[in-house]
């Protein structure tokens, strides 16, 4: 995630992963990693709409903006009355801080990727240690412990999940690939669709052409304008684009160039609720 959390999402999360670990019981979806299409479903699930305005509120919920009809909000936070929304999954990593990395350490531990010394691989931009999706039997667990969170989602009533952290290979000191990545995807798409929750690629044109078969129905993207992947992922989801931008002249460029396609947002980096000071939220 290209974005920092604030505080009181920080607490929230981790508050989420203690509940996760309390031993409920997983959901009815399935993790299969067979050679059938993730894209099975699809069609029952409500897609979101296009070129509508967003707003990105992973720092904390707020009453949304006028006009907004569509937002992001932490899988642990309540949907926004009479919008289309969209539940923030960290689904590839681990959350920042020790008490959430103690929890994998003792119900998981065999989940968190190790390098060849036995040390714990992490992003060292967000201090998340990374969830270790290398083989089938691993992503299939994996799949369970973050299918109970896109259950929770649709239990909440949710319309979407957006699994972040999907290009965690890029940190992973090469112990994974962009097929692992696919791979465990392809589940969570599948969960999601089982429940019916439309599923959001994130960020990584890497795997804009496996989109279909792993059965992302849109995306959601961080600096498109910024990384000039605005039109790769315009090209590849038809305009079912939510893009936020972090710094303003990158906003103003993607407004001028893809406002009238896609849906641009500029928000402050820690995502701070409305009302606290350095909060921002602009949208074409």
């Amino acid at each position: 995630m290209r974005a920092g959390l604030g505080g009181t999402l920080l607490l929230a999360l981790l508050a989420g992963c203690s509940t996760a670990g309390s031993g409920d019981s997983a959901g009815s979806g399935t993790s299969t990693e067979s050679g059938a299409s993730a894209v099975s479903g699809a069609a029952d699930v409500r897609q979101p709409p296009v070129d509508a305005k967003f707003d990105y509120q992973l720092g904390g919920p707020y009453a949304p903006p006028a006009k907004v009809r569509a937002v992001s909000r932490d899988r642990t936070a309540d949907p926004a009355p009479g919008l289309y929304n969209i539940c923030y999954v960290n689904a590839f990593q681990a959350q920042p801080g020790k008490k959430a990395t103690r929890w994998w350490e003792r119900e998981h531990d065999d989940l968190l990727l190790r390098d060849d010394e036995g040390q714990t691989v992490v992003d060292e931009d967000w201090e998340e240690p990374l969830l270790d999706i290398s083989t089938q039997k691993k992503r299939e667990a994996l799949a369970e412990i973050v299918g109970e969170w896109i259950d929770g989602c649709a239990d909440a009533g949710f319309d979407a999940v957006e699994p972040d952290n999907l290009d965690s290979y890029e940190r992973s000191d090469d112990l994974l690939t962009t097929d692992d990545a696919a791979a465990f995807a392809r589940l969570l798409a599948r969960r999601a669709h089982s429940q019916g929750l439309a599923i959001a690629q994130k960020n990584t044109t890497d795997l804009l052409d496996r989109r279909k078969r792993i059965g992302f129905d849109f995306a959601v993207t961080e600096e498109c304008a910024r990384y000039k992947e605005c039109p790769d992922f315009a090209d590849a989801y038809d305009g079912k684009v939510f893009d936020i931008e972090y710094v303003t002249k990158d906003f103003d460029t993607a407004c001028r160039a893809w406002g009238k396609k896609l849906s641009i947002t500029l928000r402050d980096r820690d995502v701070r609720p409305a009302g606290e000071d350095g909060h921002v939220y602009r949208h074409c």
